[in-house]
């Protein structure tokens, strides 16, 4: 879609163009991103300043846990950027908003076969030899942060959905602004109120949660979607084995590299 490129200056216009149209739809991606990366890293870091052991048990929680729930729910949510994609390019405007259901029942399902993970994080990570007081704080931990995990099975496929149609800036702004609430009520609630672990993983939940609402009152609302959302259909629970075998090949690519780190 660009000028046949015939000398170096054409191949220097036709480059910065490109790189202009890849920025404008990366950099809100990328800092999308870095803001909900940035709000288990946020509570982390309050949780470092009550004891090691709390510390400890965070930074567990946050890298096995919650880490390889992360991977397994953002890996089969990327499927929707092959299936979103090839229904935008094809004009079948409806199917995105199926294909989005149905990514939802998939990895609600997926999250409900995850509980054990986190409802017997204790023994497993005893299994693994941790530390046995670690162990117990994270277990505990754990238990707090079923509520996050709920809200990535919702959150990775509404932002596959969004990317596809080329909407970045919302979930962007979405992040920031509850990046910006999370930090103020991790202070008052964990310090000032004095609920100490307990408070930090109710705010970490609620933030996970406030984007999902927050960009599916967006979906909903907004002129941008109204040919792709067409709102809740039956569809969604056709066609789900095939669409497994994509999400389930997409999550070990992901689940792995999520296990490397």
């Amino acid at each position: 879609d660009l000028e046949e490129i015939h000398s170096v200056s054409a191949f220097l216009r036709c480059a910065a163009e490109e790189n202009r149209r890849l920025w404008h739809l990366a950099g809100p991606a990328i800092f999308t991103s870095l803001a909900q990366y940035s709000l288990g890293a946020i509570t982390q870091v309050a949780a470092g300043h009550l004891t090691t052991l709390e510390l400890d048990a965070v930074s567990t929680e946050n890298s096995v846990v919650a880490g390889l729930a992360f991977g397994i729910m953002y890996g089969m949510g990327s499927a929707l950027e092959t299936l979103c994609g090839q229904a935008y390019g094809a004009k079948k405007l409806p199917m995105l908003g199926v294909y989005l259901q149905r990514s939802w029942l998939l990895l609600t399902a997926t999250a409900v076969c995850m509980l054990p993970l986190y409802l017997f994080a204790t023994p497993i990570l005893r299994f693994f030899h941790q530390d046995d007081q670690i162990a117990v704080m994270a277990g505990r931990f754990s238990l707090y942060m079923v509520p996050q995990l709920f809200a990535y099975a919702l959150n990775f496929p509404i932002q596959k959905f969004l990317q596809a149609q080329s909407i970045v800036l919302p979930s962007a702004y979405i992040s920031t602004a509850t990046l910006v609430l999370h930090l103020l009520l991790s202070w008052v609630v964990v310090y000032k109120v004095g609920l100490g672990l307990l408070g930090a993983s109710l705010v970490l939940s609620l933030s996970w949660w406030v984007i999902v609402v927050a960009q599916f009152a967006y979906i909903i609302m907004s002129p941008m979607c109204r040919r792709t959302w067409t709102g809740f259909t039956i569809k969604a629970f056709s066609g789900l084995p095939e669409f497994l075998k994509l999400s389930a090949a997409s999550a070990v690519m992901l689940c792995l590299e999520t296990w490397y780190y």
